[in-house]
């Protein structure tokens, strides 16, 4: 099945069309509200509160015996919203630093949880049976009520960013003066966290807790390259996230024995590893273009100077003189010599070179721009 029969099918199969439409979403959303954590240095914020929220699951199921997506995602929602006031806690109260912190957190909710999950696996119902598709995620299980709690979430989510986005824009960039202005930094603060627990929980039916923190960063990592406006990040990150969702889901539908959610994380991590490298601003080829031109650009004015020195012994400054003198010069090469003709700053004529008004003027404006100390 080719990309044009995949879109083909999703507009014609209820199953495909809901998934593909819950995966955009949620890489949306993710995408989104990633940006915020990445900007404020809380990358493993998402990694500590997607494992947080295993054992509300796991208790959800124990206190109502039902595998109600919306009564479970209730018991992740209430779990990691403690666990995110634990980790609050735990560096407001304490001295230890907030990595500390969240490996804590991770750790022994993350071991809380899998003991829950193994003492409801020796329980003897079989109501228990795919419980465990929340660890990595079970694209599949997505019902049209799911989506559309999805698509109810993204749009609060989108207006509280909105409603405050001014707020949300300072206490980023200055906590300390948003305080100044008389924000209530703390209020902004749980509000911008609760919206990245909510969009979390989202996500643990799709691509479970493991992977969860990869496609809530994963977008954000990659439009952050791209861009250094808030409002451009946030919406490319937006557009990154939705395009991991809908490629992840077409290529594991193309293919058999393939989970969805690893997929989109894969994806999601080529569009990273694509803005690393083809970023026009920070990405690793346009750096190494840019370096390779500015030496090449040293060098030629290094040559320029040099001849700047030798032209200035004669009252002529287009006294010409023979190549051979650079020899001695380490930045000299034909090619340098062809760019300064190309320039207009010297003139070539067989094995002599003279340079010109145009070039004595460029090396005196050059020489001149010299600080007193060199």
């Amino acid at each position: 099945m080719n990309i044009q029969e995949y879109f083909e099918l999703v507009w014609t199969d209820y199953t495909l069309r809901t998934i593909t439409l819950g995966t955009a979403v949620l890489g949306a959303i993710c995408g989104m509200l990633g940006s915020f954590a990445v900007l404020r240095k809380q990358s493993l914020l998402g990694d500590a509160i997607s494992h947080a929220a295993l054992p509300g699951i796991a208790l959800a199921f124990l206190i109502t015996g039902a595998k109600d997506s919306g009564t479970l995602l209730l018991g992740a929602l209430v779990s990691g919203v403690i666990g995110t006031f634990w980790i609050r806690g735990i560096t407001t109260k304490t001295h230890l630093k907030s990595d500390t912190a969240l490996g804590l957190i991770l750790s022994i909710f993350f071991g809380f949880g899998m003991l829950l999950l193994t003492f409801i696996q020796k329980q003897p119902n079989a109501n228990q049976a795919g419980l465990d598709k929340y660890l990595f995620g079970q694209a599949a299980t997505l019902m049209e009520s799911d989506v559309r709690l999805m698509i109810i979430v993204t749009g609060i989510s989108l207006f509280v960013m909105v409603l405050f986005w001014k707020e949300f824009k300072i206490l980023l960039f200055d906590a300390d003066y948003t305080k100044t202005l008389g924000f209530n930094t703390k209020f902004i603060d749980v509000l911008i966290t609760f919206l990245i627990v909510l969009a979390i929980v989202l996500g643990l039916q799709t691509v479970g807790v493991v992977l969860m923190s990869a496609i809530l960063l994963a977008p954000a990592a990659a439009a952050r390259q791209w861009t250094n406006n808030l409002g451009t990040m946030v919406l490319l990150a937006a557009v990154f996230g939705a395009f991991s969702g809908v490629f992840g889901t077409a290529i594991s539908a193309n293919q058999n024995n393939l989970s969805t959610g690893p997929v989109i994380v894969l994806v999601a991590g080529v569009f990273v590893l694509l803005s690393f490298i083809f970023s026009h601003k920070r990405g690793l080829l346009f750096r190494e273009i840019r370096f390779r031109k500015n030496r090449t650009d040293l060098k030629l004015m290094k040559t320029l100077q040099f001849m700047y020195g030798i032209a200035q012994e004669h009252e002529n400054i287009s006294h010409p003189h023979a190549i051979r003198i650079l020899n001695n010069f380490q930045g000299f090469t034909k090619g340098s010599l062809k760019k300064l003709e190309n320039e207009g700053w010297i003139a070539l004529d067989g094995q002599q070179w003279a340079m010109t008004p145009k070039g004595y003027k460029q090396a005196q404006e050059m020489y001149n721009q010299k600080p007193m100390n060199e």
